[in-house]
């Protein structure tokens, strides 16, 4: 009868073990879609090129302390050998550019000091620099950073 009721409990805890990590599983599935990758290199006047790397949490529908990023820029061969500059804020959604009133803009936009960023999305692994009048720059080509 202790046999029973001992293998009785045992499935018990294994089914309520069970139940416990689909939940779980789920929100760290939707912990990594939530977070996005984008890599590139930029001009430099000076220097060989700017790499860029932006790390963007969250979504678009999300709360405004959920959208979180960081930006780390290194300058390649640079004369004056400058340091990486690092960033971490906030990112916005805003609609339209003066060239097209659809256009997805994220400004990202650094805890304390530091520049305000904006993106143009022009497709789901694409993201382009442009000027804070959401303009885009003439070289926008060069200017774009890939979802990794």
């Amino acid at each position: 009868m202790q046999l029973k009721s001992l293998l009785a409990g045992s499935a018990m805890l294994a089914l309520l073990a069970g139940c416990a990590s689909g939940p779980m599983e789920q929100q760290q599935e939707e912990a990594a879609t939530a977070q996005a990758n984008y890599q590139g290199s930029l001009p430099c006047r000076n220097c060989d090129g700017i790499d860029l790397d932006v790390t963007m949490m969250g979504e678009e529908m999300s709360a405004t302390e959920e959208r979180t990023f960081t930006l780390n820029a290194t300058y390649r061969n640079h004369p004056q050998t400058p340091p990486d500059e690092n960033y971490a804020g906030n990112w916005e959604v805003l609609t339209g550019t003066p060239s097209d009133p659809d256009a997805t803009v994220y400004e990202l936009t650094p805890d304390g000091d530091g520049q305000i960023y904006y993106f143009m999305r022009i497709d789901e692994s694409t993201l382009e620099l442009i000027d804070p009048e959401r303009r885009r720059f003439e070289n926008g080509e060069m200017l774009q950073l890939k979802r990794q």
